[in-house]
């Protein structure tokens, strides 16, 4: 377990570290003079003279090596420290905790939705092979992988907001401003969970030690909540842990669409007012948190199933 471990810890370093040079290069990779960029966001085209620029790409120590530069910026980020954001002049990690705590609430609850209603899903579909509920679950999943957001969430806030007038079209007030969007965003990972949860419940149903088990008298129900429901949900959780993740960095379109003050609307709005430091914290925000997400999952997975330690060569 501890090789495992320290294993799991190297790669997690080595991606973070990738990462945050990947994030540090994006306004050298886009071309443009990341000192033109701030002084243009704060002054007019016509005020960028030479000594001005010159002055605050000092001040900014941006006329040093790239790698002392980058050093530098990653020294800050690791203590939350992403500047001041150019244009509402509010510090990032600011702007990023507000933002975090809106999606964080958000996936919680869209997640919860799915897994909720994906786990029995699976597991009916899968006792009953080839029958009506098998069938209808097929159709039903395959149809809300099949709907993108971008139509779901106008048809959703077009029925119950519009004509019915049940629930509020956007923003983020009260919990009934969180339905629509959580729907929406619960559909899709349902669809994709339900499917892994019928697929593995079949294997389980068919493995010789759910057979031994029932054949010690135990009743189907019995040998698979003692037996088998562990074994699959093994394949779920790593599903599970890649969605979660993705819904912390917020969903773009739908947070968009519903007006909702999320990390996917923040950096939206970043990148459409070319707000580097705003660009560049939540997007290595976002990927690190995805990244210590997957990495706790490998932890618990490996403590689940002890096999994927002996895969590893960790044992």
């Amino acid at each position: 377990m501890v090789r495992f471990a320290v294993r799991r810890l190297l790669v997690l370093l080595i991606t973070l570290l990738a990462v945050s040079a990947a994030t540090f290069a994006i306004p050298y990779a886009s071309g443009g003079d990341p000192v033109r960029t701030i002084l243009r966001s704060r002054v007019s085209d016509q005020a960028l003279d030479p000594s001005a620029l010159a002055a605050l790409r000092s001040d900014l120590g941006l006329d040093r090596p790239i790698l002392v530069q980058y050093l530098s910026w990653l020294g800050r980020a690791a203590h939350g420290d992403f500047g001041l954001s150019f244009t509402s002049r509010t510090p990032v990690d600011q702007l990023l905790g507000s933002a975090m705590g809106v999606s964080g609430t958000l996936a919680v609850i869209a997640i919860g939705l799915a897994f909720l209603a994906a786990l029995p899903l699976g597991t009916l579909a899968a006792m009953r092979p080839g029958k009506r509920l098998d069938n209808g679950v097929t159709v039903l999943t395959q149809s809300f992988v099949a709907v993108p957001e971008y139509w779901l969430a106008p048809v959703l806030v077009l029925v119950f907001s519009r004509y019915l007038g049940w629930l509020p079209s956007a923003g983020w007030r009260d919990p009934t401003s969180i339905v629509l969007p959580a729907v929406v965003l619960a559909l899709r990972p349902m669809a994709y969970f339900a499917q892994v949860t019928r697929a593995a419940m079949s294997d389980v149903l068919a493995s010789p030690y759910m057979t031994a088990a029932r054949s010690r008298g135990l009743s189907g129900r019995q040998a698979m909540l003692r037996h088998g429901l562990r074994n699959a949900l093994l394949p779920v959780m790593t599903l599970f842990s890649l969605w979660f993740a993705g819904l912390l960095g917020g969903s773009v379109v739908v947070e968009v669409i519903f007006a909702i003050p999320g990390m996917g609307r923040l950096v939206y709005n970043a990148v459409v007012n070319h707000d580097i430091p705003l660009i560049q914290g939540g997007i290595l925000s976002i990927v690190a948190l995805a990244v210590l997400i997957t990495t706790a999952t490998d932890f618990l997975y490996a403590l689940i199933n002890p096999a994927v330690r002996v895969r590893d060569g960790a044992v």
